[in-house]
């Protein structure tokens, strides 16, 4: 699903794409062992569902607009922006993102901190240029992500938190140099694998578990 997301030529591939990727990720969220594994993946379908909604209703939009809304332009580029940041878990849309990490296993807590994020960058890549909202939206979430990691115990909440910020940098680099945010990415998966691998191998849900 990724891949024909990056590497498709239209829009309606794009969009199924994305849809791929979602419907095979929540299969593997459903665990028969965890409890919250099923509240967690009914939450993520939702969420994935509206920004999936947007971005489609966005196309349309864009495709009529080439003949009647041609002033609504910088919305509907809005519209398509607030969706795949949504998909990202950016500020302000990152509300679901800490609670779905409780819920879902230390693997699919890689996936989702890591793959899952390649699509919808690659798409703000693609669609979008350095303008005042994604400026914004990179200083929020900068902000918002190091003053909710102060007073958090869990370990997956902080690297909830800490995900946000790196994925600030990432756009902010994204929108500049490609190759540089393919070495950032590469270099924040291998050290997201390393600190899941171990914390999946001493199971701690929290600091005061992790120093004892």
């Amino acid at each position: 699903g990724t891949l024909i997301t990056i590497s498709s030529f239209s829009w309606f591939s794009m969009w199924m794409g994305l849809e791929i990727n979602l419907l095979s990720f929540i299969p593997l969220m459903n665990e028969m062992n965890n409890p919250l594994s099923s509240e967690a993946s009914f939450k993520y379908f939702i969420i994935q569902a509206i920004s999936s909604m947007l971005i489609l209703f966005n196309f349309l939009s864009f495709l009529i607009s080439k003949e009647y809304l041609t002033p609504l332009n910088f919305l509907i580029e809005l519209i398509f922006d607030s969706a795949l940041l949504m998909k990202l878990g950016m500020v302000p849309f990152h509300f679901w993102l800490p609670e779905i990490m409780e819920g879902i296993s230390w693997t699919n807590t890689f996936l989702l901190l890591t793959w899952q994020k390649i699509a919808p960058m690659i798409l703000i890549m693609y669609n979008s240029q350095m303008n005042f909202f994604l400026i914004s939206i990179i200083i929020l979430s900068l902000l918002i992500s190091g003053i909710n990691n102060w007073n958090q115990t869990s370990i997956k909440k902080i690297l909830t938190f800490s995900s946000i910020n790196h994925m600030s940098w990432m756009l902010s680099i994204l929108l500049l140099n490609q190759s540089l945010w393919m070495f950032y990415f590469i270099f924040y998966t291998l050290i997201s694998l390393s600190m899941i691998l171990m914390f999946k191998k001493i199971w701690t849900p929290s600091i005061q578990d992790f120093f004892k």
